[in-house]
């Protein structure tokens, strides 16, 4: 039987009882059309899960009781922070998706010279709750008990300024560097810069270089700016995190 997982954001404790928001109370509910009884696991991105109970469903509402709390221990063993220049329609979506999928920590989004989206403020809050959503979405169906943040987009250089992970990269295809030439201590945080569809300019890399970043290449193939962060974060696991 599956059992589906929701993220309520509350705090949780074992033997509680709580309403379902109106959003996962759609989904169960009206979409999945689960009774009273059936299992669930919650969670708040905090860490964990716990198992819960569907209870008290009405046309309009249903409730949840929480019992046993999980500790899920399954966070990547490194900390990666991605700079990710902005993308068009659903290029941006996926990127998140995957990379939280793939154990991302944090995503920042950028904006940099060759990049094609254009925000205005209101937009701009809007398209950060969405990014958040659905960075929560891939929690849920992932399995991971912390939801990755998704910050305010910002300019690439302020980002470069203010970026004080101790291993930082940047994607780069021609660098003849490969992230295998470099090694990562215990507890280090990494900062990976990934630029948009057309690209970083020679200026951003060498302003990345300026501020501590290494170049590196993932290969020989050139990567689209949503398919290169899953590359990323997967060697990065393999090589210093939990994909054995």
């Amino acid at each position: 039987m599956r059992i589906p997982r929701i993220y309520i954001n509350t705090e949780l404790s074992e033997n509680q009882t709580l309403t379902l928001p109106d959003t996962s109370f759609q989904h169960l509910c009206k979409v999945l059309r689960l009774k009273s009884g059936h299992p669930l696991r919650v969670f708040n991105g905090q860490g964990g899960q716990y198992h819960a109970t569907l209870c008290d469903v009405e046309k309009r509402s249903a409730n949840i009781t929480t019992s046993r709390f999980e500790d899920l221990n399954n966070e990547s063993l490194v900390k990666v922070t991605i700079g990710q220049t902005l993308s068009r329609g659903e290029r941006m979506d996926y990127a998140i998706q995957k990379s939280v999928e793939a154990g991302v920590f944090a995503i920042q989004p950028l904006f940099s010279e060759r990049c094609e989206v254009k925000l205005e403020d209101k937009r701009i809050e809007k398209r950060l709750a969405h990014w958040q959503q659905v960075a929560i979405s891939a929690t849920e169906q992932c399995g991971r008990g912390v939801v990755p943040e998704i910050r305010m987009p910002m300019a690439l250089e302020d980002w470069l300024d203010e970026c004080n992970q101790m291993l930082k990269f940047t994607l780069h295809h021609h660098s003849d560097k490969s992230i295998k030439n470099y090694s990562l201590k215990t507890d280090q945080q990494v900062g990976l810069l990934i630029g948009p569809e057309g690209g970083l300019t020679d200026r951003e890399v060498q302003l990345s270089e300026k501020q501590g970043f290494n170049p590196i290449t993932l290969g020989p193939r050139v990567l689209r700016t949503e398919t290169a962060p899953v590359v990323a974060l997967s060697v990065i696991n393999t090589l210093w995190g939990d994909i054995n």
